[in-house]
């Protein structure tokens, strides 16, 4: 168990990783990516494994990301969206809330060191039975900028409209439909309705230290990777009442999930993260790990 973070330790390692964050950079990868969009895979595989540069990411999610938690009523049908050797396990947002297999469908704001823009993306909850790690399984995405996935390669922005906002009345207002799938999330959320409440560490904690693609972004030879953040940024959201979120269509996932989420919950500040440039698998295995490699990356 670790022992918390200083405030100096958690702001040297935030200036860190948002130091890392370069826009000049970024405009220079997006035209570079969509060239190696046009090649064949194994030619942007074999670029990807000889690119100069640092291993690790800034990856900063900012304020006001959003989740929706949903039932899975059809276990077997979301199963077959999993990498081999993992399993469905029910798992919860909040701290409180009784547990269920669960998809959980998240927006957000995000830059990093390669790209920046807004990003949808559907999870399948599971645990993968080589390590016992709960695994966000990350199993289907919209996105209006470049990407990039080990089972896709490189790819550009997907959406006809990608809207993450907020409004001087207190709400998010998120609009993000796909240009190539029947993709959508439209939503609005009364935020002063919400109240800041656990989370259940499991998920937030350990399923961040467990990252993998399935369905259609699955690849053969799959390997979790692990992001390092100071574990206290997972500590507690905005849980908000299914009242306040008047959600007008979310087709991620509608085919194995119950129609209307269980759980909505809002980060209301910045979220700051290291992470493999491209996927890799971490020792990171708990919260005491986390917090070093916090103090190892804080400058």
């Amino acid at each position: 168990m670790g022992t918390g973070l200083e405030p100096p330790e958690l702001r040297r390692f935030i200036a860190h990783s948002e130091t890392m964050v370069s826009p000049k950079s970024i405009a220079a990868l997006y035209a570079r990516a969509e060239m190696l969009a046009r090649m064949p895979r194994r030619v942007q595989q074999w670029v990807v494994s000889h690119a100069p540069g640092d291993d690790d990411i800034g990856f900063v999610v900012e304020p006001y990301c959003f989740f929706l938690s949903y039932e899975i009523t059809d276990p077997e049908a979301a199963a077959v969206l999993l990498p081999p050797s993992y399993r469905l396990i029910p798992t919860a947002m909040f701290a409180d809330q009784a547990p269920r297999l669960c998809a959980i469908v998240g927006a957000f704001n995000i830059h990093t060191s390669v790209f920046w823009g807004s990003r949808v993306e559907l999870y399948v909850i599971a645990e993968d039975t080589r390590t016992g790690m709960l695994t966000w399984v990350i199993c289907d995405y919209e996105s209006n900028t470049i990407n990039y996935g080990p089972g896709e390669g490189f790819a550009g922005a997907t959406t006809e409209r990608a809207v993450l906002t907020t409004t001087h009345r207190g709400e998010v207002v998120i609009d993000m439909r796909s240009a190539e799938r029947p993709n959508r999330l439209e939503l609005s959320a009364s935020l002063p309705s919400g109240s800041l409440e656990p989370l259940e560490q499991r998920l937030w904690i350990e399923g961040n230290l467990s990252v993998d693609y399935g369905g259609r972004l699955g690849y053969e030879g799959s390997e979790p990777f692990g992001l390092v953040f100071d574990p206290d940024e997972m500590r507690q959201a905005l849980r908000l009442p299914r009242e306040a979120v008047a959600l007008s269509v979310d087709t991620f996932g509608a085919s194995f999930r119950s129609t209307d989420p269980f759980e909505a919950a809002c980060f209301p500040y910045a979220q700051h993260f290291l992470t493999s440039s491209f996927s890799r698998p971490s020792d990171i295995r708990d919260r005491g790990d986390l917090e070093t490699a916090v103090r190892e990356n804080s400058g």
